[in-house]
């Protein structure tokens, strides 16, 4: 009987899980310890955030109408998340994510977004 993967992240909660098992399709089992990906470390509700933060193409404002929440919510949740993926270390100009995060929002046009990231590359 195959088990969904929702279920056994309720039945370990936020406990570590160690898959010591795994069998293929055509019957083959390999057995060791493994550790689980990253993203499957995250409890169901993360992944299923992450899942539709992908199917949005990262676009916060479909996220606010799909969840009904507001834009600091849905910053703070991927700040969250993000924080539990050691994986990546990827630090953003803070400038350029503050242009990206305004243009995002409407409160800037493109066309002033563009002028300011080239103020900001002349200024390297």
């Amino acid at each position: 009987m195959t088990k969904e993967w929702q279920e056994l992240t309720k039945l370990t909660g936020s406990r570590p899980v160690m898959i010591t098992k795994v069998k293929l399709d055509d019957g083959i089992a390999i057995e060791g310890d493994f550790e689980l990906p990253p993203l499957a470390r995250l409890s169901a509700e993360d992944q299923v955030f992450v899942a539709a933060f992908v199917r949005c193409h990262g676009s916060i404002k479909q996220m606010e109408t799909y969840f009904g929440v507001s834009y600091p919510t849905i910053k703070n949740r991927l700040n969250r998340i993000g924080s539990q993926l050691e994986f990546v270390e990827i630090e953003a100009e803070p400038e350029r994510t503050e242009i990206l995060d305004s243009l995002e929002r409407g409160e800037i046009s493109v066309e002033d977004a563009l002028k300011k990231l080239q103020e900001d590359k002349s200024d390297e």
